[in-house]
């Protein structure tokens, strides 16, 4: 019987094709869907992990977390250096690494840090070593940049017409291990250069803090700011430090996050969970998923039911070889299982193809998001995609019992009639 199948599905190939096909691409949409989502929510969980909290001035709980954790271009407020000093005093507090944002090169991102950060993201470095003084950097897996390689920044980027920094060189003297993160395509370079090159630390003469300070900088950069590339680093901060747009937290303990994260709410500082601002993000990330599965869902339904039209008509279409096959004497429950076999059979090849089509772009969208941001983003089955199969199963089985059930209906003597 499986013989007389596969022979009757070549002598329709052309169909059969296009039933496959039709079946695979609304499933795949299905698939692609669900399995993208899913690796946004996992990447991104996963990338913001290692960044238990986040502290910046008054404004944007999202916007301080994608900037801070996911190193998303956009202009922070700054605060005062002062909360840095408090934090790197406070007993509470295992890490505290402000991070300044504004510079790029060849369009990723320069971070000025702390090398505590840099020890963080990456416990051993993959190569060299951290930076010891002002005009070194250390790069992340990602940067295509050898050990001993110079960098230029550049404020801003160069699409918005950002001009590049002569007052220093950065150094490459090491490479951290990949982390699934943004970071990976960062150039980590100690803050105090950062607040060198812009003038920030100028701020305690002049009476400037914040933009203004960027602002004064701005306006003699030229001929004013001296950066001591070659200067030690010195990691201590204390009275006098400039401005800064977050800092990067670390708890000691589970209740210090919270302790901490409610006592910096307030009219001049904010602290945010970055998990808690990615289930938000998730909330909306949730409402788009279920608007594109319910598109799916119709397109499977009106491709079903074309599907179920035209096998019918084509049960039609083939009633004298049915009739041919009774008046032989086939059983009626075996020319049941040849079309229901054939277009179960069918539908099954769409499902299996449609769901690897969609794996693929789901793993090709997923490879684009992550060389952009760094962030890897794993497509994976779950076992929730278990029950999404046996749906698919459950809907070809009974699908194809309709065009079945149309033939029986068909008297042997009146199809050969025809």
């Amino acid at each position: 019987m499986i013989g007389f199948i596969l022979a009757d599905l070549r002598r329709f190939k052309g169909g059969a094709f296009a039933v496959i096909m039709l079946v695979a691409l609304s499933v795949a949409l299905s698939v692609a869907v669900t399995l993208q989502e899913r690796a946004v929510r996992l990447g991104s969980a996963r990338a913001a992990e290692k960044f238990d909290l986040v502290v910046g001035a008054a404004g944007s709980e999202t916007q301080l977390a994608l900037s801070a954790v996911f190193l998303q271009p956009s202009p922070l407020p700054l605060m005062s250096g002062a909360v840095l000093e408090k934090l790197a005093r406070d007993p509470r507090v295992s890490l505290a690494a402000p991070v300044g944002f504004g510079d790029s090169a060849d369009g990723r991102p320069v971070v000025g840090t702390t090398t505590a950060l840099v020890a963080a993201l990456s416990p051993t470095l993959a190569e060299g070593s951290v930076f010891t003084r002002l005009g070194e950097a250390v790069v992340g897996a990602d940067v295509p940049m050898r050990l001993g390689a110079e960098i230029k920044p550049m404020h801003g980027a160069a699409d918005t017409g950002g001009h590049t920094h002569v007052e220093i060189a950065y150094k490459i003297r090491g490479r951290m291990a990949p982390t699934g993160t943004a970071w990976d395509r960062a150039i980590l370079v100690p803050i105090q250069a950062v607040w060198q090159l812009h003038g920030m630390g100028r701020e305690n003469d002049h009476g400037h803090t914040g933009e203004e300070a960027e602002g004064s900088a701005a306006e003699d950069h030229d001929h004013e700011i001296h950066v001591e590339a070659d200067a030690a680093l010195d990691e201590e901060f204390g009275a006098g430090t400039p401005a800064i747009p977050a800092v990067l937290v670390k708890p000691k303990t589970m209740g210090d996050a919270y302790r901490l994260r409610q006592e910096y709410r307030s009219e001049t500082t904010l602290a945010v969970f970055p998990a808690e601002v990615l289930t938000r993000l998730y909330a909306t990330l949730g409402d788009a998923r279920s608007l594109l599965l319910a598109i799916a869902i119709g397109t499977q339904a009106i491709v079903v039911a074309a599907i179920l039209l035209v096998t019918i008509m084509h049960v039609g279409a083939r009633r004298r070889q049915i009739g041919a096959l009774r008046a032989f004497g086939a059983p009626r429950r075996a020319v049941f299982a040849i079309v229901w076999g054939e277009l179960f059979l069918l539908l099954l090849a769409g499902c299996a193809l449609g769901i690897t089509i969609g794996y693929g772009a789901a793993q090709a969208v997923s490879a684009t998001l992550a060389a952009a941001t760094a962030v890897h983003m794993p497509v994976e089955f779950a076992r929730a995609d278990l029950s999404l199969a046996i749906w698919f199963m459950v809907v070809a089985v009974l699908v194809s019992i309709v065009p079945a059930l149309c033939a029986l209906r068909l008297s042997p003597a009146a199809a050969l009639r025809a």
